[in-house]
């Protein structure tokens, strides 16, 4: 963090947002729409990031895609779920903006962007009460990132790619004047702006961070972009700003190893388990793919196998990162528990117990020690599918403490004079541990908090400029 006095700017952007993610580019579309000039900083060739890397899932109550598909939801359904999640440790105020929203801003997405969500309905997600994920055509985080780069480019956004900025620069009452502009090359540029949105992410890519916030992360595969090194954090702590849940985090059980390919919880959910390679289970894995990441770095080597059947992987296949898992060769199929135990190391005596125990549970004749509830359905026929997974950090869900207006706060509340966070950059909905996260919610705040906060950083510029007009 620099000061001010005596910068000279080489231009001045009346919004500016750093990160061209969902949530940057989301910013940047929604200030276009209230009239605002905008500039976009990415330090990569493209806009990638966490959006790019994710299944591009958004979570949304009430929303016209639902009504169509006859889907009963509403935002305090969907709020009533996130606290249940988080055992009502999540800032409950948020909670209610963010799902007030949400369905509106899928909404405007659509029209703004020109993305025809689909609501996935094979399926529910841990801990949703309802069918509310949204997806872009490509069910892809790859193809909805293309389509809101596609949509800035059209609304006359500026994109600075290649651009990494190395400073902040600020007045003395916290008012950011601009910030420095580095390049590849090592030349520089510095920027003003009359406001400024953080959307750059979390600190998941900061080694030293992760192992003083998320401990028990700090040696897993973290499956997040290099780039979120915190730096959002660390610029608005020395500004003076409070964060809050700086221990929260997306954690992910089900990575292929060593493919490092996203296999769909959905294997879990439609009644999936998970063995270690002793052939034991070892947890509920109903609870969510965050938690029982965890476990899974618990386990010998790291590892555990992820074993279900052809009506599972019938489900799984809407996915591409699952159809990408099955020609790499994750995917090991077999038509016996012998042949399975054969296809994956695992001691064929403890898997056929495992798998004889699981169709128990499911009937009902026994209890499963780890409070799981099998579905009578959902008793697991060869032929059976297995791949091999381990635990992996995605990203960070605490950041900057942030108002229902997206301004970045004070620990006393005030905040400050024209700095706005979103996605990954603010503290999410995820309260203050892992269990607590649930799914899409990384999507979520990065679209809901990214609309409000270029709405109203260009609203604030505008007034800021009829102020000194008069």
């Amino acid at each position: 963090m620099h000061g001010a006095d005596g910068v000279a700017f080489d231009g001045t952007a009346p919004v500016l947002v750093i990160g061209a993610g969902a949530c940057g580019l989301t910013a940047a579309l929604a200030a276009r729409q209230a009239g605002a000039e905008v500039a976009v900083i990415e330090r990569d060739p493209l806009p990638r990031g966490n959006t790019a890397l994710s299944a591009g899932l958004i979570p949304a109550a009430g929303t016209r895609f639902q009504r169509a598909r006859g889907i009963d939801d509403d935002p305090a359904r969907f709020a009533a779920d996130i606290l249940a999640k988080t055992k009502g440790r999540a800032d409950p105020a948020m909670v209610a903006t963010v799902t007030q929203e949400a369905a509106s801003t899928i909404e405007w997405l659509a029209d703004a962007a020109r993305i025809d969500f689909r609501v996935l309905d094979d399926f529910r997600y841990p801990g949703h009460s309802a069918l509310r994920m949204h997806a872009a055509p490509e069910g892809t985080g790859e193809g909805l990132l293309d389509r809101l780069a596609r949509a800035a480019e059209h609304a006359d956004v500026t994109l600075m790619t290649d651009a990494a900025v190395t400073a902040l620069f600020a007045e003395d009452d916290g008012r950011i004047a601009g910030v420095q502009v580095t390049r590849p090359d090592g030349s520089a540029d510095r920027v003003g702006c009359g406001a400024l949105i953080l959307a750059c992410n979390g600190f998941g890519g900061n080694p030293a961070m992760v192992r003083a916030h998320c401990p028990e992360m700090a040696d897993a595969l973290y499956f997040g972009h290099p780039g979120n090194r915190g730096d959002a954090v660390l610029w608005g702590t020395a500004l003076g700003a409070a964060t809050r849940d700086m221990t929260g985090y997306q954690g992910h059980a089900s990575v292929a190893h060593p493919h490092g390919i996203l296999i769909t919880w959905a294997v879990i959910s439609e009644g999936g388990i998970q063995v270690n390679l002793e052939g034991r289970r070892f947890a509920d894995e109903s609870r969510g793919y965050s938690e029982q990441a965890v476990e899974v770095l618990g386990q010998p080597d790291r590892l555990a196998w992820v074993i279900f059947d052809e009506p599972i992987a019938a489900v799984a296949r809407q996915f591409e990162d699952f159809r990408t898992a099955e020609a790499a060769g994750a995917v090991k199929w077999a038509e016996s528990v012998p042949a399975l135990a054969t296809a994956t190391g695992l001691p064929a005596a403890a898997l056929a117990e495992t798998l004889h125990q699981v169709t128990a549970f499911a009937g009902g004749a026994q209890a499963c020690p780890f409070g799981r509830r099998f579905d009578p359905r959902s008793v697991l026929l060869p032929p059976f599918a297995a791949v091999r997974v381990t635990g992996a950090l995605f990203h960070t869900q605490g950041g900057l403490v942030v108002d229902a207006d997206a301004r970045v706060l004070r620990p006393d509340g005030i905040p400050l004079p024209n700095l706005y966070a979103g996605g990954g950059a603010a503290c999410g909905l995820s309260g203050p541990e892992a269990d607590g996260y649930l799914s899409g919610n990384g999507l979520l705040t990065a679209t809901v908090l990214g609309r409000l906060a270029g709405r109203h950083a260009a609203e604030h510029f505008g007034a800021r400029e009829a102020e000194n007009a008069a």
